[in-house]
């Protein structure tokens, strides 16, 4: 678990607090932060469903927004190592992180289709020799 240092340990002598760094992009988030750490999840959740039940799609509280701001730059990911965004922050709340069963934690390039998808070759072939172009 990462934690703050000494400089952030309660007065009192309580429990070390989790790190929990800057964003490497943007100048703000979406939402006020005490808000943001309350309410995450709800806002993914409500995202998740308008994205796949209704076919929309919005950037504000994605999840590929989120970690393309707050992935470390010293790993490329919000959760690979226990310093990054979502870890420092889960493992000291005790909460199961279950986004990354399905998502990747790294920020994604903009491609038509992964190019280790199994029917990439096939697809890109076909599409250039729609379009005339040869290999």
């Amino acid at each position: 678990m990462a934690w703050a240092g000494a400089e952030a340990q309660p007065k009192a002598g309580g429990a070390p607090v989790p790190v929990i760094t800057k964003a490497a992009k943007g100048e703000h988030c979406v939402e006020d932060t005490a808000y943001m750490r309350r309410n995450h999840m709800k806002l993914l959740l409500v995202h998740r469903d308008r994205t796949v039940l209704q076919g929309i799609r919005t950037p504000k509280h994605s999840l590929k927004g989120c970690i393309d701001c707050h992935a470390s730059e010293a790993t490329g990911s919000v959760a690979s190592a226990k310093e990054d965004f979502c870890v420092s922050c889960h493992s000291y709340a005790a909460v199961k992180i279950d986004c990354f069963d399905c998502h990747s934690t790294k920020p994604q390039r903009t491609t038509a289709m992964n190019p280790s998808h199994p029917h990439a070759a096939s697809v890109s072939a076909n599409v250039e020799e729609m379009a005339g172009v040869s290999r």
